[in-house]
């Protein structure tokens, strides 16, 4: 019978690249999700029967333990980018990833793959950069053997970087960004799938791998570089810090008087924490070269998912040629 893997978060951005991975590689894949009816559309990445969606909640145990029964290895794509109800960073990313690394040790499972983030750091001001750090201890704790992998920010058809700011770019003149001179290195979502792949098949010593991608890019280059892709002009005005702090304090309050009803998409005090600090990889820790990967330029994806941002979508080139002819 072929090998089986449950994937936590395996229906979310980087969780379902690695389903459709590893039921490539012919394994089974047990999608754990706290929604299961809502990650179907993971099925259809292998033959009936191959990929399933479970019930799965990484603040309980029981479900914890039940997503892991058989398994033969395990790889949490669990994450956060910011705080709503119970799901809280220490919660899901600190006590979440230690519970499915201890259970999984009990059900004597050997391989695991934690996906964590550039930046994490026990002594960091950030609740989230903490919060990774102590999800890394608490893996490592129970499972010494595990590979864990820290990304820069990640781009893709279905991400919340480039997706969110093209978006923007639509409602005026103006882009507004906090850290514009910040660095990140941003890497493809598949080449992170690719390096999670490579540990579950035990084509990776395990370890701390940090992944970036092939340019390293302030946030200001990097707007630019989106709104080439989506042929637009604006005006990328940067937010400082102080006044990014104070708007994120406001949001969060929005959100905690209301109960959490409206929750806070925008700007989080943590997150303009997080924006004063570089976002790239170390050069003394392994990465893709380490595994063996040639990590893709964002050049080459970019411009597969932004088109529907540009003013004429699909035709957009149709209309530049024909404007070119009447001129």
């Amino acid at each position: 019978m072929s090998k089986l893997v449950t994937i936590f978060g395996g229906s979310g951005f980087v969780g379902r690249y690695v389903a459709r991975r590893m039921a490539k590689e012919g394994w089974r894949v047990r999608v754990a999700v706290r929604r299961p009816n809502e990650a179907l559309f993971v099925r259809p990445y292998g033959v009936v029967g191959q990929v399933e969606p479970i019930l799965a909640n990484l603040r309980d145990d029981t479900s914890v333990a039940q997503a892991l029964k058989g398994a033969d290895a395990v790889v949490n794509c669990v994450g956060l980018l910011s705080e709503r109800g119970r799901n809280k960073f220490a919660s899901v990313q600190a006590e979440g990833a230690a519970r499915v690394a201890r259970l999984a040790a009990a059900e004597g499972i050997t391989t695991m793959v934690h996906i964590s983030a550039i930046g994490a750091d026990a002594e960091s001001d950030s609740a989230y950069a903490r919060s990774k750090a102590e999800g890394e201890a608490g893996v490592l704790e129970h499972m010494p053997n595990a590979v864990i992998l820290r990304p820069s920010v990640i781009f893709g058809p279905e991400d919340d970087f480039f997706n969110r700011f093209a978006g923007m770019s639509r409602l005026g003149p103006i882009l507004p960004v906090v850290g514009a001179d910040t660095k990140f290195q941003p890497v493809y979502v598949d080449d992170v799938a690719k390096a999670a792949e490579k540990a579950v098949l035990g084509q990776a010593v395990p370890g701390i791998y940090e992944l970036g991608g092939p340019d390293v890019e302030s946030f200001r280059d990097l707007m630019r570089k989106m709104l080439g892709v989506i042929r637009r002009r604006r005006l990328i005005m940067n937010m400082p810090f102080w006044l990014a702090g104070l708007m994120g304090w406001g949001f969060d309050l929005i959100q905690t008087l209301s109960l959490g009803l409206i929750h806070n998409s925008m700007l989080t005090r943590d997150q303009a924490r997080q924006l004063r600090r570089d976002n790239v990889a170390d050069p003394d820790m392994p990465g893709f070269e380490a595994l063996g990967i040639a990590p893709v330029a964002m050049e080459a994806i970019l411009d597969e998912y932004l088109w529907p941002y540009r003013s004429g979508g699909q035709y957009a080139e149709i209309k530049e040629s024909a404007e070119k002819l009447r001129s």
